[in-house]
């Protein structure tokens, strides 16, 4: 076989691979957050005393509900 087909088929794989192995991880990716979030209340509780609030319980359920709905927007 000739020289340029073997170059073709080695630059045609790894284009396919570039493809499919970004969006495989972009799957993943999202997969992943969706199982686990990445704040939970003990987290946003710390955050907001470190910003010298004082959370209350409902102000808590309303950042992980605004969160929450972000999240499944996307």
């Amino acid at each position: 076989m000739a020289t340029w087909i073997w170059i073709l088929i080695v630059v045609l794989a790894l284009i396919l691979g570039l493809i499919g192995g970004f969006y495989g991880a972009r799957k993943y990716m999202e997969k992943y957050l969706k199982e686990n979030p990445p704040f939970n209340e003990d987290q946003l509780r710390q955050m907001m005393l470190q910003m010298g609030q004082k959370p209350s319980q409902k102000k808590l359920n309303q950042m992980m509900h605004s969160m929450q709905n972000q999240a499944n927007k996307k």
